[in-house]
């Protein structure tokens, strides 16, 4: 557990019923949530170096408010880390298609029909966001 999960997230019993934002969370891996190499497991230590960085920006938010500085300055700090989680996401995406759907595409049928779609959403999402 990070500490991250220690201060927001409550002590469960094992094999309880998860609540709050995890009840929603599928009780069985599927095609989707199974475990294993996904495309981005071979980038996976770099990955968690940039979300470290990108946590290190949001908690130099918290700070900054905290201190009370200047608003536009903060703006500026949301702006670049805005940029930060874009980029990640983006280099997430590209994995997923290269190696997600290259995989349902190898398949074809219907679940290079689900993997395109799901990849449409989740670009849909990006753009929204």
């Amino acid at each position: 557990m990070t500490t991250t999960q220690a201060r927001t997230e409550p002590e469960q019993a094992p094999g309880a019923e998860p609540h709050g934002e995890h009840a929603a969370l599928p009780k069985t891996p599927d095609a989707h949530t199974a475990h294993g190499p996904h495309g981005y497991s071979g980038q996976k230590d770099a990955h968690l170096k940039r979300l470290r960085r990108i946590e290190g920006q949001i908690r130099g938010l918290q700070r900054m408010v905290d201190e009370d500085v200047y608003c536009i300055d903060v703006l500026t700090q949301v702006s670049a880390s805005t940029k930060a989680l874009q980029s990640f996401a983006l280099s997430l995406l590209e994995e997923h298609l290269r190696h997600c759907v290259a995989a349902a595409a190898e398949e074809g049928g219907t679940e290079l029909d689900a993997k395109v779609a799901e990849a449409t959403a989740a670009i849909g999402r990006l753009l929204r966001s």
